[in-house]
This record gives C-alpha cells, sequence and structure tokens, in this order.
C-alpha cells in the first residue's frame, strides 16, 4: 500500500466518524425540540386556559351581570376539553361542565367556588405533569451530551493518531533523503538510502541510491584528470614572482600563493578559507590591498592602483596593485555574474628607482639653473633703470658675466651625460675652500635681491677662520639657496646675518633671518622634497626642492644641515663641513 492510500483512508475513517457524531447530534437535537413541543402543545396550553378560566370566574364574582365573563369561560372550557392529555384530567373537565352549567342555571357563590377550586386542580395536574416532563427532557439531553462526548473523544484519538503518524510517515523518509543529501554535498557518496517499502518514498530512495553510484563512478573516472590539473595549477601560482590573491563573491580567501604570503607575514595556510576583511583588520598590506574593492564600480574589468610600499631587508621595495574582477556565464539566468576578484602585486621597484634618478636629476639641474638665472633676471632689471651709475652698472654686468659663465658649464656638464646610473650621486670637486671668498660670492650674488628689499647682510667671519674640504661650486650653491630663502621670508628693513665659527674637526655656518620662524613640526619635513610649509601670508614658495637638494650636498661631503627656528623668533639655518687636513 502506497502513502496516498494510507493517507487517504485515515482521513475517510476521521471523517466517517465527525459524520456519524454530527448525525447523531442531529436527530438528538431534533428529538428533544420535538418532546419540548409537545409539553408546550399539551400541559403549558393547558396551564394557560386554567389561567383563563379563572380570570373569567373572577370576573363573573365581582361583576355578576358582565356580559362577556361566562362566554369566555366557556371557551377556555371548551379548548380545554379538546386538550386532555393527563389521567384524571378527563373528569375535571366534566366536573367543570357540570358546574358551569350548574351555575348558568342558577348562579350562586357556593357553585362559583366549586368551580375555581375544580380549575385550580386542573391547572395544579397539568403544571406537575409539565414538571415532570421536563425532568425526563433534562435526562434524555444529558444522555445525549453523554454519548456526544464519548463520540467526539474516539474522534479526538483518532486525529491525534493520524496527525502522530501521518506526518511522521511523510517526514521521515525526507529526513533520511535530507542526511543523505548532506553526505553526496560533501561529497560522500557511500550513504545510500535504505529501501523498506514499496511505496513512493521506497521509490525515490532506490533512485538516489542509483544516482549515487553513477556519482562514485565518475568521481572515480576524473579524480586522476582533477589531481592533475590541479598540480599544475599550483605549480603555475606558485612558480609567479608576483604576488596573487584570489577573493570569491562574499570576499573569502580562495587562494594565496607563498610569494603573497611572505609579502603579508602570514603563512598560506592561515590565508586560505578566511574573510579577507577579518584578516585585513591586522594586517596593513592587505587592508591596503582590499581598500579599491570599496570603490565604486570600475568601468574596466582590471583596475591599476596607486603602488604599495613594503618594508623587506630594510629598504622599501614598491609593488603595484592590479585588481581584476571575475565574471562568469549563469546558464539558468542567461547573464553575466559577478564571482569573485583576482588581486596580483607586481614589484615595481627597479622601474621606481630609475623614475627617482629621473626625477632628482631633474629637480637637481632645474635647481642649478634657475639660481643663476634668477640673479640674471634680476641685474637686468637694474639695468633696465636710468638711476644707476656707472660704477654700479659695471658691477651689475660683472655679475650677470659671471652667472653666465656658471650657466655655460652647467651646461657643458648636462651635454656629457649620455645615461644616468641608478643611485649613482652628484660629483663633487673636493678640495681646500675659504670660506669667506664662499661667502663673499654668494653675498655679490644676491645683493641686488638684497637692495629690492632693502635688506642688510652682516657677515662674522673670525680671521682664523681654517679652511674646509668642500666643493666650492656647491657649497656656494647651497649658501645662495640659504640665503635667497632668508631674502624671501624676511621682512623689508630687517639684517641678515651669516656667521662661521669652527667647532672641533669642523667648520659651522649660519644664516639667520628675521622671518617668522618654523614650527617645530615642520623642521624635519621642510628638508624632503615637494614640501611646502604653511604660510600665513599666501606666499607660494619655490618647489620645495631646493632644503632636500642643499641637504645631499652638504652630507656629500660629510657634513650635516639644519633648522633651529621658533614661530615668531625667525630661523637659523645651520651647515657643517669638515675642515681640510
Amino acid at each position: 500500500m502506497n502513502l496516498k492510500t494510507k493517507i487517504t483512508l485515515g482521513f475517510l475513517a476521521l471523517l466517517v466518524l465527525l459524520g456519524s457524531i454530527g448525525g447523531y447530534a442531529y436527530y438528538t437535537v431534533r428529538g428533544l425540540s420535538a418532546d419540548s413541543g409537545q409539553i408546550l402543545t399539551a400541559n403549558f396550553y393547558s396551564v394557560e386556559l386554567g389561567q383563563q378560566m379563572l380570570q373569567a370566574l373572577d370576573r363573573m364574582e365581582t361583576a355578576p351581570g358582565a356580559p362577556a365573563a361566562a362566554p369566555k369561560f366557556q371557551q377556555a372550557l371548551t379548548r380545554e376539553a379538546g386538550n386532555i392529555t393527563e389521567p384524571g384530567e378527563r373528569a375535571l373537565v366534566d366536573s367543570l361542565t357540570q358546574g358551569f352549567d350548574a351555575f348558568q342555571r342558577q348562579p350562586s357563590v357556593p357553585v362559583l367556588e366549586q368551580l375555581r377550586a375544580h380549575t385550580h386542580r386542573m391547572i395544579r395536574l397539568n403544571t406537575l405533569a409539565l414538571r415532570r416532563k421536563n425532568g425526563q427532557l433534562a435526562q434524555q439531553a444529558t444522555g445525549a451530551g453523554r454519548n456526544l462526548l464519548l463520540v467526539a473523544t474516539l474522534a479526538v484519538l483518532l486525529a491525534l493518531l493520524l496527525v502522530g503518524s501521518v506526518p511522521e510517515a511523510a517526514v521521515l523518509p525526507l529526513r533520511k533523503l535530507t542526511n543523505a543529501l548532506e553526505h553526496a554535498v560533501g561529497s560522500n557518496f557511500e550513504a545510500s538510502i535504505p529501501v523498506e517499502s514499496q511505496d513512493e518514498f521506497g521509490r525515490v530512495a532506490r533512485a538516489f541510491n542509483r544516482m549515487l553510484v553513477q556519482l562514485q563512478e565518475y568521481r572515480t573516472s576524473t579524480l586522476a584528470e582533477l589531481v592533475t590539473e590541479r598540480n599544475r595549477a599550483r605549480s603555475v601560482v606558485n612558480g609567479l614572482d608576483e604576488g596573487l590573491l584570489l577573493l570569491d563573491e562574499n570576499g573569502r580567501i580562495l587562494l594565496a600563493n607563498p610569494v603573497l604570503g611572505e609579502l603579508l607575514g602570514l603563512p598560506v595556510a592561515q590565508l586560505v578559507d578566511q574573510l579577507a576583511a577579518a584578516v585585513a583588520q591586522r594586517n596593513d598590506l592587505l587592508a591596503a590591498m582590499l581598500r579599491p574593492l570599496g570603490a565604486p564600480r570600475r568601468a574596466t574589468a582590471v583596475a591599476e592602483t596607486p603602488l604599495l610600499t613594503v618594508a623587506r631587508n630594510g629598504e622599501e621595495v614598491y609593488y603595484r596593485l592590479a585588481v581584476q574582477d571575475l565574471v562568469n556565464f549563469n546558464e539558468a539566468s542567461d547573464k553575466m555574474e559577478f564571482v569573485g576578484h583576482v588581486l596580483t602585486l607586481r614589484n615595481v621597484s627597479d622601474f621606481k628607482k630609475l623614475d627617482q634618478v629621473k626625477s632628482n636629476f631633474l629637480a637637481t639641474v632645474s635647481h642649478e639653473l634657475k639660481t643663476p638665472l634668477s640673479s640674471i633676471n634680476m641685474s637686468l632689471k637694474l639695468l633696465q633703470t636710468d638711476k644707476i651709475d656707472a660704477a654700479e652698472r659695471t658691477r651689475v654686468t660683472d655679475g650677470i658675466r659671471r652667472e653666465t659663465q656658471r650657466l655655460l658649464r652647467l651646461v657643458g656638464e648636462l651635454l656629457d651625460v649620455s645615461r644616468l646610473d641608478p643611485g649613482a650621486g652628484i660629483e663633487l670637486n673636493f678640495g681646500a675652500t675659504a670660506l669667506p671668498d664662499v661667502v663673499a660670492f654668494a653675498t655679490a650674488t644676491v645683493q641686488a635681491q638684497l637692495d629690492n628689499k632693502q635688506l642688510r647682510l652682516a657677515t662674522e667671519l673670525p680671521a682664523d677662520l681654517p679652511a674646509v674640504r668642500a666643493d666650492v661650486e656647491k657649497t656656494t650653491w647651497v649658501l645662495i639657496n640659504l640665503l635667497a630663502n632668508a631674502i624671501r621670508y624676511s621682512p623689508a628693513g630687517e639684517t641678515l646675518t651669516v656667521r662661521a665659527a669652527a667647532a672641533g674637526k669642523f667648520v659651522q655656518v649660519t644664516v639667520q633671518d628675521r622671518g617668522p620662524g618654523i614650527a617645530a613640526e615642520y623642521h624635519d619635513k621642510i628638508f624632503q622634497r615637494f614640501t611646502q610649509i604653511p604660510d600665513k601670508t599666501g606666499y607660494q614658495g619655490g618647489s620645495g626642492l631646493g632644503l632636500s637638494i642643499a641637504r645631499e650636498f652638504i652630507t656629500a661631503q660629510g657634513g650635516r644641515l639644519w633648522v633651529e627656528s621658533e614661530l615668531g623668533s625667525g630661523s637659523a639655518f645651520h651647515f657643517t663641513l669638515p675642515v681640510a687636513g
């Protein structure tokens, strides 16, 4: 017997029992209703007629001449004679008839009292019958209720039996099928379903077991191929010199190669099958790699991101992050669906170093050219005026000639440069150098700028100042650059000071200005390339390379360049050079 037949028979039995209950209740209620109607027709009607007869007798006694009293009594008595239902009721009706006839022939009070007494006995007779029959009806109703309760209890028990057996009979095989499917999803094709019946679930179990056998055969036939392909793909991924990270659509890490694990400082085993966002909370590099994923959707599948810097072996290594969206065609929905991301880190440190060398070279050359050109430009503006005398004009033209010769030397050096080796420094020509001569040349170079801003320049150079081992041209360039900055930020009419003093095996040179000063948090930043400090006056300085190049020049000569300054107190730039041996 199949499951459908079992369920149908159970519900049919319940339906028959419910129909029996309904039929019994219907016929019981109908019988009680009929008995109640008979009581109303027989006894209650007789009591009502007796009340009418008593009312007529009262009127006949109080108003003997009332014409309607006697007919009403006779009418009620006639109706009562047609509604005799109880034993002894006929004799009472006959006595009332005879008494009423006697009263009509000879009205008298004793006859009237006799009629009233017979009427009361007739009413009492029907009242007692009414009570007796009501008690019988109550007993019948109680018995019917007891029978209905018994049958209803049987129906409830049958319903509970069906509720407990039918769902279990339907759910138990489904539970077995679900467990078998979960094992199959976990690649366990040996968990078959026992065939315990010939019903629908038995047929499903046999079909499912056949499917497991076929899946096991297919898995066995293709396992070797899958292992081979997996090993080949793993070899390719592990052999890449780029860091590779594969995420699914939920951001879970599916694959990471050893290069990426080394960069993140985490074993690959701790990355696979982990949520990338959770790992990124304790790994800054991974957080930086995931940051582009939160950006708005890109128009292209592959996005190039800014360089990422990783510290390896004490030096900075630059990596280019590439993020690629993975999409797959879903045949069920007939559209392309997003399935994950591929993130790769490519080492571009060599390219970055070449770019930095190029930038440093261009920045150095630009500033080497800018200083003499600025001096020449200022001198030309002075020559255009008619207010300078012949001696001053001669001095200005001599300055232009010196700066022009310096530019020619720089251009000659540039023409000899055919390539730039990574990491090569600027060539320096060391020699014993007298700092007073350097100060005199630098002062003469910026004299026009000093005069234009009405600034005074004071020099404090001891007579016994020792010579230093330095490159004259680069040292002069540094001093000119420091003086140009001091002139730029000093208010008109102030005094600039250049002093030098021996400090052990070094000579320290200082350029003091009366400018706005520099906050302590910027003392190191101003020597970094392209750094400009905020200026409340709105002045925009140069490109932010002068001080960084000056520090490189001084450092390359074995010295040091730094600043001492406070806001509102001016600035003092110091650099040291070794004493010539």
